[in-house]
């Protein structure tokens, strides 16, 4: 099955998992004279040197970077670098708590996925199988991320250290060994399930194999982010496209997003 086929399924069930429906792109039956048109979006692709297009992204979420700062600040960022996670009992296993960046480090982001969790590594995945020592790389060194099982997660947004729902302008994504078309990018969602569009990430450039995607909307409105990062989980035995496997396979490095604000 081609990697845009296979990228396609993976939306197909995701919408199917929404919460509520898409945003109207014809009259509203209510109001014909007022439809209610997706929000439209600023996005950020990179790949290669990606570094000047993230510092780009940053600017647009804002300053300051609020880094682990408990509560709703009044302007900037968050950021996510695996490498915040320290030197804690969970690095290189694959039982990462999918809250460690809300009550740890106080970033206001909570994972989820329907694989069975998340690994925060160090070795470039070559614990997991060795040959994944050639196939990935560091944005910021020294730790990446991947859930476990699945290639797909999601991050819901609360209030910095809290458990109150919110909502971010932007949210973006650094994934490493990106071979195909279509086999990695976000889906972003508003506070009622409606998709705000799917943002694929570019194909790697070069050997470093770094890409970037991010968007960034006027207000602060979603709530919920789907990431797919390749086309089959990491395992033993399980190879790259590069490596003689059928799947491209995909990792992340950073998150960026805007300073989370409670839903009112």
């Amino acid at each position: 099955m081609k990697a845009s086929v296979i990228y396609a399924v993976q939306l197909a069930a995701l919408a199917l998992a929404a919460c509520g429906d898409s945003y109207s792109t014809g009259p509203d039956p209510v109001d014909p004279v007022d439809p209610d048109p997706p929000p439209q979006a600023t996005v950020v692709t990179a790949t290669g040197d990606i570094a000047a297009r993230v510092g780009e992204f940053r600017a647009l979420l804002g300053e300051p970077a609020n880094g682990g700062t408990a509560g709703e600040q009044p302007a900037g960022r968050r950021e996510i670098n695996w490498d915040g996670a320290g030197a804690n009992p969970f690095n290189n296993r694959n039982d990462f708590p999918p809250d460690f960046f809300n009550t740890n480090v106080r970033t206001g982001a909570v994972f989820a996925t329907s694989g069975s969790g998340f690994r925060n590594d160090s070795t470039l995945f070559a614990d997991v199988d060795p040959s994944y020592a050639d196939e990935f790389d560091f944005f910021t060194e020294n730790r990446i991320f991947a859930p476990v099982g699945s290639s797909q997660m999601e991050v819901l947004f609360r209030v910095a250290g809290e458990t109150t729902p919110a909502a971010v302008t932007g949210f973006g994504v650094v994934f490493t060994d990106v071979d195909r078309n279509g086999a990695a990018g976000i889906e972003a969602y508003d506070r009622d399930g409606r998709s705000l569009g799917v943002y694929a990430a570019p194909v790697r450039s070069d050997a470093d194999g770094l890409s970037f995607v991010g968007m960034k909307f006027d207000e602060p409105i979603i709530a919920r982010v789907r990431i797919v990062a390749g086309e089959a989980s990491l395992a033993p035995g399980v190879y790259d496209i590069s490596n003689g496997g059928s799947a491209d396979l995909v990792v992340m490095d950073n998150f960026l997003f805007g300073e989370p604000r409670a839903l009112r």
